[in-house]
């Protein structure tokens, strides 16, 4: 399995709307994302769910500032 099978199987999360918006990266911004941002992403796919949420919702936002880029492209996709 490719990366990008193993994290699109770890982009479900039981939680529709989640496994939307992380799928949406994956779908969107993985392919031509430099090795940090992968990696970051990967990263955020170990967070628990409450916490990924929140941070989606815009309600706070992680202190590592490669995660805070990931999220923040993630929402600005969602609002488009």
């Amino acid at each position: 399995m490719s990366d990008a099978g193993r994290l699109r199987w770890r982009c479900r999360r039981g939680m529709r709307e989640l496994d939307q918006l992380l799928g949406g990266w994956l779908d969107t911004h993985y392919g031509h994302a430099d090795e940090k941002a992968r990696a970051a992403f990967a990263e955020l796919l170990e967070q628990p769910d409450p916490e990924l949420w929140h941070w989606l919702q815009g309600h706070g936002a992680p202190d590592d500032v490669q995660w805070r880029a990931v999220i923040d492209e993630i929402r600005t996709r969602d609002r488009v």
